[in-house]
């Protein structure tokens, strides 16, 4: 493994790892976890990876080995030490990274590969959701060993799930049936059904500063944002990638930015408010560019990885300049 620091990038390379996901720690100043596969996810192990970052670039603080591709992560709401990761053979991985072995325990419920894993942000509840290629979304309480309820209602594979960050309870579906959907775990129903696009849709996110706006992105090329109040047409339409977009997410600092990553190699930064929304394009992976994250802590510092066995994380001019 290298690491080199270019300019305002650090960068880490990390042979055969192909990366998935990334996210910063909502704790830890500049820690990151990266979740990734061998040969592209289509066969072979995972690797979950954390990362430390200083002033000459970002080290590996430990790394954890699982007998499949590990294809997203999410740090706990309360405690900086444990994540939880997803794979391929259809289960969740509990991780400590005060421990250098793990997992500490494996969910194992889905029946295909589990392609997303998010821990809920509110205070009030400790949950986590998995958004499987079963069709199935699982509910789990990290501390039980068996899942809580199953939503069923798409009729394709699940790319993403994504809880509300302001109604407890209340979380966010994407899937290759062309909808996204907004579910409730007190009815175990779903409560909207949004046909956002005409295409697969790969990935879904919440604004931040208001309640009712999300953004998806899909195989279309397209982000859209969506008012949950009226779902009839999109509020907001992105135009720009050149293949699917494969992740989203909404700034933790600015109202109306958000940004994107494609199999187009880039990482886009966005100004949905602006006539001309594009606000850059950074262009610094050679392959698939899969996980992005924008940090809780900085304002300016954004990670992503790629195919490519990169994982980068570094500070765009666009976020680094008065808005």
């Amino acid at each position: 493994m290298s690491a080199a620091c270019r300019g305002a990038v650090r960068t880490l390379r990390v042979p055969g790892c192909h990366g998935y996901a990334a996210e910063f720690s909502p704790y830890l100043p500049g820690r990151l976890a990266c979740a990734t596969a061998q040969h592209y996810g289509i066969a072979g192990c995972g690797t979950l990876l954390i990362l430390d970052q200083n002033e000459s670039g970002l080290r590996l603080f430990r790394s954890f080995d699982w007998n499949d591709g590990l294809f997203d992560v999410t740090w706990s709401e309360n405690n900086e030490h444990i994540l939880v990761t997803c794979s391929g053979d259809g289960s969740l991985q509990l991780w400590d990274t005060a421990r250098a072995t793990g997992p500490l325990q494996v969910y194992k419920e889905h029946t295909q590969e589990v392609y997303s894993v998010d821990w809920s942000q509110t205070r009030c509840e400790q949950l986590v959701v998995s958004g499987s290629w079963d069709q199935t979304i699982k509910l789990w309480d990290p501390t039980v060993g068996k899942s809580l309820c199953t939503f069923r209602g798409h009729e394709s594979v699940i790319y993403s799930t994504i809880w509300s960050p302001h109604i407890p309870g209340c979380f966010a579906s994407a899937s290759g049936d062309q909808t996204l959907r907004i579910w409730d775990v007190k009815t175990t129903g779903v409560r909207i059904v949004v046909p956002a696009h005409q295409a697969e849709i790969l990935s879904c996110d919440w604004c931040k500063y208001n309640e009712n706006l999300l953004v998806t992105g899909a195989v279309d090329c397209s982000l859209r944002g969506w008012d949950l109040r009226n779902v009839r047409e999109p509020v907001f339409e992105l135009l720009g990638h050149t293949y699917a977009i494969r992740r989203v997410k909404f700034s933790p600092f600015h109202a109306s930015v958000l940004a994107s990553c494609s199999y187009d190699f880039t990482v886009r930064f966005w100004n949905f408010s602006k006539p001309d929304p594009l606000l850059e394009t950074v262009e610094h992976h050679t392959e698939f560019t899969c996980g992005l994250d924008l940090s809780l802590q900085s304002p300016t510092q954004v990670a992503d990885c790629a195919w490519d066995e990169t994982i980068k994380i570094y500070d765009p001019l666009c976020l680094t300049m008065p808005a």
